[in-house]
């Protein structure tokens, strides 16, 4: 597996793959050493981080190989189909995977995804609307949810 580094507004973020595809994606809660060298299969991962954070790019085009077992793996490609700029909630994404009862195994499943951003996982928030549980902490997650809305706050100075 090739690693790399590489700065975000949010932090560091570690980006690991190889031939088979993009592994995993984390933000970090700690200073790292940017990588100086981004591996050639990593690249193209990069680049469309780089793009999302700057705003041109709304989906996402990569090759991916996470890790996990074939519910958690069901759950993430359902979550790649929240759109851009929306949410949906745990509830809803049970309903989707066909099975209301599985809500705490689908909100788990939520909770272990491995590739930051790529499988929007911050897009879920809980039925009533509120911010719930994210991995890489709830600032982040509004965050990430402001920087996809379609109504931006306007500076009142």
């Amino acid at each position: 597996m090739e690693t790399c580094i590489i700065n975000s507004p949010l932090g560091f973020t570690k980006i690991v793959g190889n031939i088979d595809g993009v592994a995993s994606i984390s933000v970090l809660n700690s200073k790292e050493r940017i990588s100086d060298i981004i591996p050639e299969i990593l690249e193209d991962c990069v680049i469309q981080l780089k793009e999302y954070f700057e705003g041109s790019r709304k989906e996402f085009q990569l090759k991916l190989n996470p890790k996990g077992t074939d519910f958690q793996k069901k759950i993430w490609n359902l979550l790649q189909d929240i759109p851009y700029g929306k949410t949906t909630s745990y509830l809803e994404l049970s309903k989707q995977y066909g099975d209301i009862k599985a809500i705490r195994a689908v909100a788990n499943a939520n909770g272990k995804n491995p590739l930051w951003i790529i499988v929007p996982c911050h897009r879920v928030v809980g039925s009533n609307g509120n911010l719930t549980g994210y991995a890489g902490g709830l600032h982040r997650k509004k965050w990430l949810l402001e920087h996809e809305s379609p109504f931006k706050q306007q500076s009142l100075f």
